[in-house]
């Protein structure tokens, strides 16, 4: 029995209305995977093109930039410009147009291999309250030699692209809201002398490599970094070296000593340091700030200290001492601020009051004001405190670095022991006239095998082309014939022989 005509109707209406919606849902699927992959090209963009290259920054076609360098300059600042998100100064208002040194803090210079051309050699956007990020752009500046971008708001990471900085010499980010690890790009500047990373937000360990780069200042103070300083702190060349504010524990390393030569100031302030205060730190001659205040040190002040000859600023405050403060230290000529308070020091010698600036408050000295009970006094008194319990590396000084004033001696084609232990003679022939006779040290004298003695007046020189008559033995002793073989006869060499003229006379003794 055939449906009535309206249900077939109905049915048809709805399979019309089921195909219609079926086709709308795949177009909703199309235009949904086009706005997905439309939004990863505009972040591809946006970021900088995946690898720094400003692939988010369009260039004028009209813009005739003198040369790439200063067009890849102004990729980088308007890249930059675009990081930026809140710029009350505005200080970005100026960076528009193809001249880059025109910009507000760009810097341009001849480029050190070749005065010819024009570079952007720093960027110095110090207190410029400027917030956002640091693109990855900023590794287009590749002839930069400065960038201080201290006291402003930019966060996040540091980018990466910094190691293509190769003529980076100085690099402050102080004073802004960078967070993640330390920053170990600025391990692979080779050119870097002066690194300030204070007043941010990073974290975790200090690789110790960073102790073995040739930086002059090195301030990594008032971060969250957290590690024990490494024993290799002495290779650092620094003449500044301050990490105050931050978790380091364990022991003030001896091995700062290693740094006399080149130390001028050093801020280990609140680090939680515990141990003694190593008596090697009377080697830093020519240190004129110690601070090693707010931390666990104990033990006694060491006299060594009084060494310190140009220290003008030593703050050993807020820590456990004990003991007497060495009266040398009062003695130093140039000491102007010393500070010993809220330790458990017991007594000071009178010479301490003409300090300049002097505070021995809160500790145990009679007759001196403001100081701590005197429990707490007797406490800390009773309780010897053992040095050798906190396990600190022992001081090890620096391998000697031998420098020559005279020109090296010839290189010979021996083995490394031969080389050390005696030079090889010099090649002779017979052909020229025997070689004159040089005056040497007495050592050189007693170490050689002596001349040989002649029985009878010398026979006169071989002609020319002649073949010559084999040397002379010598007798020697086996300790002498190993420290300095006699010439080998010509038919027995075991040595090369090279073809050439007889070689010029030393231009200085040779000492073993």
């Amino acid at each position: 029995m055939n449906p009535p005509p309206a249900s077939g109707q109905r049915r048809r209406s709805m399979r019309r209305r089921t195909a219609m919606t079926t086709k709308q849902q795949r177009s909703k699927s199309v235009l949904l995977l086009l706005a997905l992959l439309l939004v990863a090209v505009v972040a591809e963009a946006s970021s900088g093109g995946g690898g720094g290259h400003g692939g988010g920054v369009s260039v004028d076609p009209s813009y005739a930039f003198p040369n790439p360098r200063l067009r890849d300059a102004y990729v980088a600042m308007q890249a930059w410009k675009r990081a930026v998100l809140s710029d009350p100064r505005n200080v970005t208002g100026t960076w528009h147009g193809l001249d880059v040194c025109a910009y507000y803090g760009v810097f341009c210079a001849p480029a050190p291999h070749d005065p010819h051309l024009v570079v952007v050699a720093g960027v110095d956007l110090n207190h410029a309250d400027l917030a956002g990020h640091i693109p990855e752009e900023i590794g287009m500046l590749t002839d930069l030699a400065v960038l201080h971008v201290n006291s402003n708001r930019f966060c996040g990471l540091v980018p990466r692209s910094l190691d293509k900085l190769g003529l980076l010499h100085e690099l402050d980010l102080s004073n802004n809201r960078l967070v993640g690890a330390f920053p170990d790009v600025v391990l692979r500047l080779p050119s870097l002398r002066y690194l300030d990373l204070r007043f941010n937000d990073f974290e975790g360990p200090v690789p110790s490599e960073l102790f073995d780069r040739p930086l002059d200042a090195i301030f990594l103070n008032s971060n969250r970094l957290r590690f024990q300083i490494p024993d290799n702190v002495g290779n650092s060349p620094a003449s500044v070296l301050v990490l105050a504010n931050n978790d380091f524990g364990g022991c003030l390393p001896a091995s700062v000593a290693n740094m006399s030569s080149t130390l001028d100031e050093i801020i280990l302030m609140n680090t939680g340091l515990k141990s003694c205060i190593p008596p090697e730190l009377g080697m830093l001659t020519g240190l004129t700030v110690l601070d090693i205040s707010h931390n666990k040190l104990m033990g006694a002040i060491p006299d060594e200290l009084a060494s310190l000859e140009k220290i003008e600023q030593l703050d050993l405050g807020h820590n456990r001492l004990v003991g007497e403060v060495p009266e040398g230290i009062c003695h130093l000529p140039h000491l102007q601020n010393f500070t010993y308070s809220y330790n458990f020091i017991t007594g000071e010698p009178p010479v301490c009051m003409h300090v300049k600036a002097l505070d021995d408050r809160r500790n145990c000295i009679p007759d001196r004001p403001d100081q701590r009970p005197a429990e707490q006094c007797q406490f800390f008194n009773t309780h010897h405190v053992n040095c050798d319990a906190f396990r600190c590396k022992k001081f090890v000084p620096p391998s000697p670095v031998v420098h020559y004033d005279l020109p090296p001696p010839p290189y010979y084609e021996v083995s490394p022991e031969d080389r050390y232990l005696s030079p090889p003679p010099p090649a002779v022939h017979y052909d020229l006239p025997p070689p004159p006779s040089y005056e040497v040290s007495p050592e050189d004298r007693y170490l050689s095998p002596p001349p040989p003695t002649y029985q009878a007046a010398a026979p006169p020189p071989p002609p020319a082309y002649q073949e010559a008559a084999p040397p002379p033995h010598y007798e020697v002793s086996p300790e002498d014939r190993y420290l300095s073989p006699p010439p080998p006869a010509p038919v027995m060499w075991n040595i090369p022989v090279y073809q050439y003229s007889s070689p010029p006379p030393p231009a200085a003794p040779w000492k073993p």
